[in-house]
């Protein structure tokens, strides 16, 4: 059974969001820009208009494209040059990235865990979502891909705020071996992060493409066949960075890179010692370019 995720029926997942206060509400200057993008006649001068209206989100938009985890050869003095060099939907990506990295702050998760742990898990994932991306058969959705991964265990965050004991525990019998951490969230929470993250996606009105990944990058064969290639780069990008033990690495419980899922993005076994080192590099990279928590 496929879905597109609508808003999820289960009324305790709605009202933990809606108890989230600070991180259930995205900046105003970000929901703009979204909706700028999901319009057909947008331009990059209203995309301009809005941006400049929020000098913060601006030098950060500057400060990543300037970033060596960009790479654009010279230096880009205005935003309106960004916006025409990177278009809209890039500009789209860098404006959430810039908004989501600093709702990763504040208490410990549990088990020695902390926010910067799911920061820098969240991190790795899109740059390993972003290097697969590029060296297969995605490299128009590069970025894309890497704001998915960012993204994905945004489920997390809301059940951080909305039970903080609740996750410890289920961190804790998780890392004690009494189940998978799905499975202890569905027991101790009354649901798991895919669906806390559907809610708040939801919520803040994201893509469709965006919203299904957040919502089942563990269970990949529940989206639309038109977004599981997608999201199958996700979900291995999740399990490459869980199994490195990369920031907050128990969501992926035990699975591991198999052959099936390293043909499953046209990755192989003999590309990964490489893959390994540019994952560490871009994670740097990538962690000075955007602001962190912890």
């Amino acid at each position: 059974m496929t879905t597109d995720l609508a808003t999820p029926v289960n009324p305790m997942v709605l009202q933990a969001v809606a108890k989230c206060g600070d991180i259930s509400t995205l900046p105003e200057v970000t929901s703009k820009i979204i909706e700028l993008v999901d319009d057909p006649n947008s331009t990059a001068r209203k995309m301009h208009e809005v941006i400049k209206t929020d000098p913060a989100l601006s030098a950060r938009m500057l400060k990543v494209v300037n970033s060596a985890f960009y790479g654009l050869p010279g230096q880009i003095a205005s935003v309106d040059r960004a916006i025409v060099l990177l278009g809209l939907s890039a500009v789209k990506n860098i404006a959430i990235a810039a908004s989501i990295s600093r709702m990763f702050k504040g208490q410990d998760v549990g088990g020695g865990f902390t926010a910067r742990d799911l920061w820098r898990h969240s991190v790795a994932v899109g740059v390993a979502g972003r290097l697969v991306a590029k060296t297969t058969q995605f490299p128009g959705a590069a970025d894309e891909v890497f704001l998915a991964g960012l993204i994905h265990d945004l489920g997390l965050l809301v059940e951080r705020q909305a039970f903080r004991e609740g996750l410890a525990e289920v961190v804790e019998r998780c890392m004690s071996g009494e189940g998978t951490f799905l499975e202890l969230e569905n027991e101790i929470l009354g649901a798991d992060h895919q669906a806390f993250g559907a809610a708040l996606t939801n919520k803040w009105k994201f893509p469709r493409a965006l919203r299904a990944v957040v919502g089942m990058h563990h269970d990949i064969e529940r989206l639309a066949p038109e977004l599981r290639d997608f999201g199958q780069v996700i979900r291995f990008a999740d399990v490459w960075c869980c199994e490195r033990k990369i920031g907050f690495y128990l969501t992926a419980g035990d699975a591991e890179l198999t052959d099936e899922l390293l043909e499953s993005v046209g990755v192989t076994r003999d590309q990964m010692p490489d893959l390994n080192e540019q994952l560490e590099e871009g994670v740097a990279n990538a962690e000075k370019s955007l602001v962190s928590g912890g």
